[in-house]
């Protein structure tokens, strides 16, 4: 039996917020102006700075590159999602 992993491996890095936010299973719509928001859009300027960084130091397009060791954690938005939906739910 194949190995059937629903989510692909996540190979190179993304400028698309809605691309970089789906990685976490959030929409931009999901968004608004409580804590965990804003933590997410500070991860995101975060996260674009590191892979324009890596980009030029290595003479790559995003696509092309993939961040390591501290700035691995910056690839997908962390530990937000249930914050999200938590505050949601709250109302």
């Amino acid at each position: 039996m194949n190995d059937i992993n629903p989510i692909p491996e996540i190979v190179g890095e993304t400028t698309d917020v809605e691309s970089w936010l789906i990685r976490a299973g959030l929409r931009f719509s999901d968004l608004g102006d409580d804590a965990a928001s804003r933590a997410i859009r500070k991860q995101w300027r975060e996260y674009q700075a590191a892979v324009q960084r890596c980009c030029v130091a290595l003479h790559q397009p995003p696509s092309q590159v993939q961040l390591g060791g501290d700035y691995a954690k910056l690839r997908i938005p962390s530990g937000l999602k249930k914050e999200m939906r938590r505050w949601r739910e709250q109302g």
